[in-house]
């Protein structure tokens, strides 16, 4: 079975986000990694295949050339290849832009199975997938935190409210992990070795024969601007009048 995993270059946790006034994006000039949600995707993927005794993970990503330090990182945990689409013209795409980009690139993979994470930590989206699969045409089971596949069919368990979800979802079938479905693998140093050894391939938009970024994008980001400033507040301690005071507070702006 080939398992392809969509992953994200995203920037550091560590370093503060900021939005480029000029170009109104996220600024992405600095230090990256890979998202962490994607991480337990590809830690999926991998104890899927390993159980199996056969088949090819594939790591697919669209972004700039540094984006392939993400990629790498998967190939090191064990991932067998890696895509990316890297093209100056996708600078801006949207989530339509995107999914149209990773659907075809998925599209000329033919897997199985497509995994997800099921967020970025740069927007916090948790829909790309849901774009991607009804491009693809495939069923898709979100927010899984046990998976099985066997028998022609990927099932997912997932947590709600009331209790637990059991979906089924013949294959091939996309799927989007939630962080509690494992904990991902460390790269050992035999990993990290072995990684710059493996197929690593980079595509552009004119390869894939689709649109991408501003241009062919359905969302404008039309301006930007400081949330406003907190209005006045006052702090109560509380000495056993506290709920007097809030009362009193309260009938001052005449709210009670």
């Amino acid at each position: 079975m080939k398992i392809a995993v969509c992953v994200k270059h995203v920037p550091d946790a560590a370093a503060t986000k900021r939005i480029d006034p000029a170009t109104k994006r996220l600024d992405r000039s600095g230090e990256g990694a890979l998202n962490a949600f994607d991480a337990n995707a590809v830690e999926e993927a991998l104890k899927l295949r390993d159980a199996s005794g056969e088949g090819e993970v594939v790591v697919v990503s669209m972004g700039p050339e540094k984006a392939m330090d993400s990629l790498r990182k998967a190939l090191a945990m064990g991932a067998d290849r890696a895509l990316l689409v890297s093209d100056e013209g996708a600078a801006g795409s949207d989530l339509v832009a995107t999914s149209r980009v990773l659907a075809a690139a998925l599209e000329r993979e033919q897997p199985e199975l497509v995994l997800f994470g099921q967020q970025a930590s740069d927007a916090d989206g948790a829909v790309l997938w849901a774009a991607v699969a009804d491009r693809l045409r495939r069923p898709l089971v979100s927010q899984v935190a046990e998976l099985t596949v066997e028998d022609g069919k990927a099932r997912g368990k997932r947590q709600t409210e009331f209790g637990y979800d059991v979906i089924d979802a013949p294959l091939p079938a996309v799927i989007a992990v939630s962080d509690a479905i494992n904990v991902p693998r460390y790269p050992s140093l035999k990993g990290i070795m072995g990684a710059k050894k493996k197929q690593a391939d980079m595509l552009s938009l004119a390869d894939l024969s689709v649109e991408a970024g501003e241009s062919a994008s359905k969302t404008t980001v039309r301006g930007l601007s400081d949330p406003p400033a907190r209005g006045e507040s006052q702090k109560i301690e509380d000495d056993g009048s506290a709920a007097q005071k809030i009362v009193d507070f309260l009938a001052q702006r005449r709210l009670v």
